[in-house]
């Protein structure tokens, strides 16, 4: 299967140097097999090294090799080593992860083997759902954390909707962190690096009586921007963040434990900035001089990279994220009833100079948000017969988001449009002639301060029940069945006033062309006469699986398992009725009042996804030595789109979507000191089908985000010296062939001026094809801890410092302009830990 696999690759075309990579991946498993086939099973030393690691991903304690299922563990200890600051870092030791922060701080989107969607836009769910301590994390706003604190992370990869309910449609992260122990003990670092950046953190537990334990843990993050900002003399990309964590640990008795959490982290940051990637005409209309153009200034597309960019104004991200949470355990002998119950909140103020230049444009792109979540989940754990364990457990899920949003016309809006009409118009006409001649007083069109004031509110009520067997058929072959019944519904409402002039008018033919600059016109608020504003679904989820124990040493197993995502709520300006509804509005007497000026069909909602996936798998373990594989082939039916059309966001269904691959996941000791790690996964990806994507029909492309290989590299030297002292060196080399940022850019989609259907996508598409991006990234630490407890580090992320472009997007309100957003530069600091 492997080296069939190795053919297809070739067959798709993967690049020479992902060929080479991939070649030299294999080699090196094969390095990997042989020394551990020589390997003495009694050298394993702890229970923390390779496969002996304890996870939950089946929501009971398991060894990575005894668990079915396609996991990354990445413990504390990589963590600390690999300088990994928060979620977004882990993409650099789990190839098959991609993680992106991009418009805002409070947006962090997930991607697991090329699965994956999120938005600014609280109402899409996301895809792979996050969980610290069995707690749901929601919303993208609530996933940034430092982590001093964290037991181990992992990464499960496919759909994981049987155990972990909606929204699992394309995997799970779950944090573990450490429970308060009954002994004193803690941790404190302090660490300096380039860009000014300073980072403390700690953690302190001990007893406070003998059935009672406590933690505390916190930390501090500050750094100066890597872009300058050229327009207001700042710098963006900072960090300015805290948090506060605190735990309680009361143990009555042997039979009961009862973990209190409760947690406050704040974000105060300028970021995240833009950087033209192709100036257009439009572009040229900004910074060309006076009265030829506005004489602004855009970055210089030639050098993405010079970290520069220009803006009117700083943005803000002011983002509080508070929760609490109680876990019960009680042992019954031979069962164990658990209780997770969890209130979060996050408020999230955001604002953003949205053209990404110097002129005053867009004067306003703010945003309120306010997230209230509480999660109750219930499972018991059973052993009714000596081969048979049980888990059966009930979930309910209740958010209320509430959001406002407000959207302005800038101080140089009009003097922008009038060059923009006098273009359109090949000087026939400007912006004070258009006004006489469709009768509008002077001074009407653009004027600033015009645009939108939105508000939408959501509710989400969701409930599952869900089952799990493993039957051990002999001594060595255990069947596993689970099952999922979830049913979701959520209420909405968007109320949008829109103040646009020139938006609100309906141009007559003649000014057909003009009509692409009516990008706030009114809105259809609902609920309403003929929408209700309501969405409800039901899925039933399973899991079927098999996992033989050939050997003391080597497990194999064979999976099927379904998924599901709820349905997403379109909380934006581009909330707009379907075809159905539009056209019942347009044709039905009965509907006269919900008729608007310049009205068009979108979407309100997106429908769930269903995900499948067929794997089978080899699990390792030879002491000093582990290997994993799988290979599997995944399907997700109706997945959830969301493109930035330059002036908002289109949300549809693909018809469907696939990837066939494998994963390979090595870890060897030839001498003691020494430990060397691969971690590989290889995608071939397509869209079976989708015909009303945001360019058009797209069937049989490649999506955006699958890379057809990732691969990581890995090292650690530990030599210890006769006192008791360490010097630790690791290193990580983490590589992602090239692939595509986007399906398209609609923005340079050719439409029919009066229906606004697509003519031609070529270049829509052509555009997003010709800027594929590939990852080289280096990280690297040297690091001698002292037998006292105290430890002393030098390292750097990035170290090559290669640079790339994280995301594409046509540049608002500057039509065939394209913009994108860097990814961070080299960084390298030193620092020190204390240990107790």
């Amino acid at each position: 299967m492997p080296m069939n696999m190795v053919g297809k690759v070739v067959k798709y075309g993967v690049s020479v140097q992902s060929r080479a990579m991939l070649s030299c991946g294999v080699a090196a498993f094969g390095l990997a097999l042989s020394s551990m086939a020589s390997a003495r099973t009694d050298a394993a030393e702890g229970a923390d090294q390779g496969n002996e690691i304890v996870v939950t991903a089946t929501k009971r304690e398991q060894t990575l090799q005894d668990v079915p299922v396609a996991v990354t563990v990445t413990t504390a200890e990589t963590l600390e080593r690999a300088q990994i600051r928060d979620i977004r870092d882990l993409s650099s030791v789990v190839p098959s992860l991609r993680v992106n922060q991009l418009q805002s701080s409070a947006n962090t989107n997930f991607y697991i083997r090329g699965f994956g969607n999120g938005a600014n836009n609280a109402g899409i769910e996301p895809s792979v759902g996050l969980f610290i301590d069995g707690v749901y994390r929601s919303r993208s706003a609530s996933m940034i954390a430092d982590f001093p604190d964290v037991e181990r992370i992992e990464v499960l990869r496919g759909p994981q909707s049987t155990l972990f309910g909606k929204n699992a449609s394309a995997g799970v992260i779950s944090i573990t962190t450490q429970k308060p122990k009954f002994s004193f003990g803690g941790n404190v670092e302090a660490i300096y690096g380039n860009f000014d950046a300073l980072v403390l953190k700690g953690m302190v537990t001990g007893p406070v009586s003998d059935t009672v334990a406590a933690s505390l843990a916190g930390g501090y993050n500050t750094r100066d921007g890597y872009i300058r900002d050229l327009g207001t003399g700042s710098r963006t990309n900072d960090r300015d963040r805290w948090f506060l964590r605190g735990q309680l640990l009361f143990e009555p008795g042997s039979r009961l434990s009862v973990r209190l959490t409760g947690d406050y982290g704040k974000i105060d940051e300028n970021c995240c900035a833009a950087v033209n990637l192709q100036p257009s005409g439009a572009t040229a209309a900004i910074t060309g001089p006076v009265p030829y153009g506005l004489g602004e200034q855009v970055n210089s597309a030639s050098d993405p990279f010079g970290d520069t960019a220009y803006n009117n104004f700083n943005s803000t991200n002011a983002i509080e994220n508070w929760g609490f949470s109680g876990q019960v355990d009680y042992d019954m002998g031979d069962a164990k009833l658990t209780s997770i119950t969890a209130y979060r909140r996050t408020d999230a103020v955001t604002n953003q100079d949205s053209d990404f230049t110097s002129a005053d444009l867009l004067g306003r792109n703010f945003q309120d948000l306010g997230i209230k979540t509480f999660t109750q989940e219930l499972r018991l754990t059973a052993h009714p017969l000596e081969k048979l364990t049980t888990l059966l457990g009930v979930y309910y899920f209740n958010e209320k988001i509430a959001q406002r949003n407000e959207l302005f016309w800038g101080t140089q809006a009009r003097p922008y449009a009038d060059l923009m009409i006098r273009g359109a118009t090949g000087g026939a006409l400007n912006i004070a002639s258009l006004e006489g001649l469709l009768s509008v007083p002077s001074g009407q069109f653009f004027a600033a301060g015009q645009g939108l004031t939105e508000a939408y509110r959501l509710k989400n009520d969701a409930w599952s029940i869900f089952a799990q067997a493993d039957l051990e058929i002999t001594d060595r072959l255990t069947a596993t069945g689970g099952i999922n019944y979830t049913h979701d519904r959520k209420r909405f409402s968007a109320n949008v006033d829109s103040t646009d002039v020139f938006a609100s008018i309906v141009l007559p033919g003649m000014f057909a062309d003009l009509r692409q600059f009516q990008l706030l016109p009114p809105f259809l608020d609902v609920p309403n006469a003929l929408e209700p504003g309501k969405v409800s679904d039901d899925d039933l989820s399973y899991t079927l699986r098999l996992s033989y124990d050939a050997t003391d040493s080597v497990n194999l197993y064979l999976s099927y398992a379904t998924g599901y995502k709820a349905a997403s709520v379109n909380l934006s300006r581009d909330s707009r009725p379907n075809g159905a509804d539009f056209n019942t509005v347009q044709t039905n007497p009965a509907y006269t009042a919900l008729r608007l000026p310049n009205l068009v069909s979108g979407s309100r909602y997106a429908e769930p996804e269903d995900a499948t996936v067929y794997e089978a798998g080899i699990k390792a373990q030879w002491g000093v030595a582990t290997a994993n594989f799988a290979v599997f082939r995944q399907v997700i039916k109706g997945f959830q789109s969301n493109i930035f059309t330059g002036s908002g966001f289109f949300l549809a269904n693909a018809g469907k979507q696939s990837v066939t691959g494998f994963e390979v996941e090595g870890m060897v000791k030839p001498v003691e000191p020494l430990t060397l790690s691969l971690a590989l996964t290889y995608l071939d990806g397509k869209y079976n089908s989708f015909v009303s994507s945001g360019v058009g029909d797209i069937s049989g492309s490649t999506p955006p985000g699958f890379s057809p290989l990732s691969v990581t590299f890995g090292g650690q030297y530990d030599h210890a010296f006769g006192n008791g002292d360490r010097l630790i060196l690791r290193g990580d080399y983490h590589y992602e062939a090239p692939f595509q940022l986007v399906e398209g850019l609609p923005g340079l989609v050719v439409r029919d001026p009066a229906t606004g259907a697509i003519i031609d996508a070529s270049a829509a598409i052509a555009a997003a094809s010709s800027r594929k991006q590939d990852i080289n990234d280096v990280n690297a630490s040297i690091t001698y801890a002292m037998d006292n407890g105290l430890e002393f580090s030098l390292w750097g992320r990035n170290l090559l410092d290669d640079r790339t472009i994280l995301q594409i997007f046509d540049s608002p309100a500057q039509p065939d302009s394209i913009s994108g957003y860097p990814n961070q530069p080299r960084t390298y600091g030193v620092s020190a830990r204390y240990r107790w």
